[in-house]
């Protein structure tokens, strides 16, 4: 069997969900990290953490699945975070 392992980093969580073959889910998981609000209208993250939770997500997610079987990784991004 191979499988798709999809990773949604958005605004206030990261989530990873791994497909089967046949475009079903097989497991997932989901962190949320936190949000600094340094003055009215604004939002900071950490890049760290965010990037502590997309690693933590997909870990978790293939915790019960042989990584070899892992055919594509697929990554959505909600633009706002942006590290360089």
């Amino acid at each position: 069997m191979r499988t798709v392992l999809a990773i949604d980093q958005g605004t206030t969580s990261s989530r990873a969900i791994v497909f089967d073959d046949s475009l079903r889910p097989l497991a997932s998981a989901q962190r949320e990290f936190t949000q600094h609000f340094p003055a009215p209208g604004h939002v900071e993250h950490d890049a760290e953490e965010i990037w502590r939770s997309v690693e933590a997500c997909a870990r978790d997610a293939l915790a019960g699945v042989d990584p070899r079987s892992v055919a594509a990784v697929g990554i959505t991004n909600q633009r706002e975070t942006v590290v360089l």
